[in-house]
């Protein structure tokens, strides 16, 4: 178990509801969307869960996708769970969320998943923070010591909406204590929000253990820049398991 390498692709991705930049909800689009980045785990954020009278999207793309989930609810919308759901090709070991919730703000949480690769383990932090500045600052904070946690073994992966597109008190705080992946060296194009015309950079991905970035990914395709107000953000990375 301990000196292992794997190449590992993750990806985070806010599908909006499924709701389109067309304005038409689609369930089936997005998971188009997902299985074309082929990735073995996907963050995803803004997910309706199961309702009074309907199982919910979480499952649906699931099913869709033939990945197995798992959602951190953050509150209820319209009468359904909504969240963060993490969906993995690999068995999912242990799931748990923090609150990440700040005064009168939207409730927000961090889901952590820890993903089996044979006998080693993946902890993986899907994020969806804030919009206000000092509600951001006080997420990050909180969000870095959950991660620091020296209990929980290395690599450690952090992705999500961290809607922060300018490097503001949360995005100095997070890069303090993790190693932040600069899509600046990858990508020549790294603004992933809104879908069609993205003008903002919104979606990061953080580390802290021995990671290698192979290549970066913002698929930006006809069905990807329609399907969300987000492009996903896919990331191949060489993590060492100690």
């Amino acid at each position: 178990m301990s000196d292992t390498w794997r190449t590992i692709r993750v990806a985070t991705y806010n599908v909006h509801r499924c709701r389109g930049m067309d304005g038409r909800t689609s369930v089936a689009r997005v998971a188009d969307v997902i299985r074309g980045i082929d990735a073995d785990i996907v963050a995803l954020q803004e997910v309706l869960g199961a309702g009074p009278s309907t199982p919910g999207h979480a499952e649906e793309l699931g099913a869709l996708t033939g990945m197995g989930w798992v959602m951190a609810p953050a509150r209820h919308l319209r009468g359904a769970l909504f969240g963060n759901v993490v969906l993995s090709r690999h068995p999912i070991r242990d799931h748990s969320q923090y609150d990440l919730s700040w005064k009168t703000c939207e409730p927000r949480n961090c889901q952590r998943v820890d993903v089996a690769f044979d006998d080693d383990t993946l902890h993986l932090y899907n994020v969806h923070l804030g919009t206000a500045f000092l509600e951001r600052r006080y997420q990050a904070a909180r969000l870095s010591g959950f991660v620091h946690d020296r209990r929980l073994s290395t690599p450690k992966i952090v992705l999500g909406d961290f809607n922060e597109w300018m490097k503001g008190l949360a995005t100095s705080m997070l890069s303090e204590r993790l190693q932040s992946i600069d899509l600046r060296s990858h990508l020549r194009r790294r603004r992933t929000y809104p879908g069609v015309f993205p003008v903002l950079h919104l979606d990061h991905i953080y580390y802290e253990g021995t990671v290698e970035v192979v290549k970066l990914e913002l698929p930006r395709t006809r069905l990807s820049l329609m399907a969300s107000d987000h492009l996903p953000l896919v990331a191949e990375l060489r993590v060492k398991f100690e």
